[in-house]
């Protein structure tokens, strides 16, 4: 029979320390995770100040006239945010069930890499201005706005991206060929006279136009190029419309309503609005 009275290192009973503890983590969870609760949206809104300041600041630290005169400052304040976003990291990281879960998520990895900078620069001076990527913990001002449909934008893009790959792959393939041949005919019209020495550069020439970027350093002189380039720069405008049209059918059909809930044990979000399981982990909501 199993001991109901066995004692944890602290002389507290095992059950009430695992409650106790499963409380916490409840609550840190609550306040750091959901944006449902007076003190989660307080947070959150502490959070992404901090973050907006931190971004400020080494856009401010890259300024010669600033970092002269008001370096060590910057300095200091840079690394009480990493500081301070490091102790959240940590927390983040406490409070989930699956701790590997989130730090391989999205949110997860910006986290992570919002603090490395800093302590990159220790080894890799400089480095530390790569730490204008903290803006993009901004996005989870989407769930304390409430703007429940954006949640999860970026899983939502990436289902798409997937969904849409072998659609975009053929299209690319396509469009390939089709620039070699435009340029290898353009090379043939033109020649070395006009600026189109070589099918490479011919080539580079064809995308330049198929895309309508048009840099203007190589150009047609006769009047079939010219004929040539006409019907390059139209079929471009028709070409450019294609990728934008299956990505946008892909999102329309992944599009639907969500809940800022996120999972307890594995952090992840983008849950329907009657969920009552994560449906990546199967945790209870």
């Amino acid at each position: 029979m199993p001991d109901k009275h066995r004692k944890d290192s602290f002389g507290k009973p095992e059950e009430a320390a695992d409650g106790s503890s499963a409380r916490w983590r409840s609550r840190l969870h609550e306040i750091i995770f959901e944006a449902d609760t007076p003190v989660g949206k307080f947070f959150d809104l502490v959070l992404i100040l901090s973050i907006l300041l931190s971004v400020l600041v080494v856009m401010l630290d890259s300024i010669t006239r600033l970092n002269l005169r008001y370096g060590q400052l910057f300095l200091g304040i840079e690394w009480f945010f990493t500081l301070l976003f490091t102790v959240e990291y940590l927390l983040r990281l406490a409070c989930v069930g699956r701790p590997l879960k989130y730090a391989t998520s999205f949110y997860g990895i910006v986290d992570l890499l919002s603090i490395l900078p800093t302590y990159l620069s220790l080894l890799l001076p400089g480095s530390q201005y790569l730490l204008s990527i903290r803006i993009l913990r901004v996005l989870r001002i989407f769930r304390i706005l409430k703007l429940a449909t954006y949640v999860s934008e970026a899983n939502l893009l990436a289902r798409s991206l997937k969904a849409s790959g072998r659609k975009i792959a053929i299209f690319l393939y396509t469009v390939l060929a089709l620039v070699v041949i435009i340029g290898s005919a353009m090379y043939l019209v033109e020649g070395a006279q006009s600026g189109f020495t070589s099918i490479p550069r011919s080539i580079y020439w064809a995308i330049v136009t198929l895309t309508t970027v048009g840099y203007g350093d190589i150009s047609p002189q006769t009047s079939l190029g010219q004929f040539l380039a006409s019907g390059v720069m139209i079929l471009g405008y028709s070409i450019i419309a294609v990728p934008t049209g299956i990505f946008t059918a892909e999102i329309s059909k992944s599009m639907r309503m969500v809940s800022t809930q996120a999972c307890p044990e594995c952090s992840a979000e983008g849950h329907d609005q009657n969920a009552v399981h994560c449906k990546f982990c199967g945790a209870k909501l």
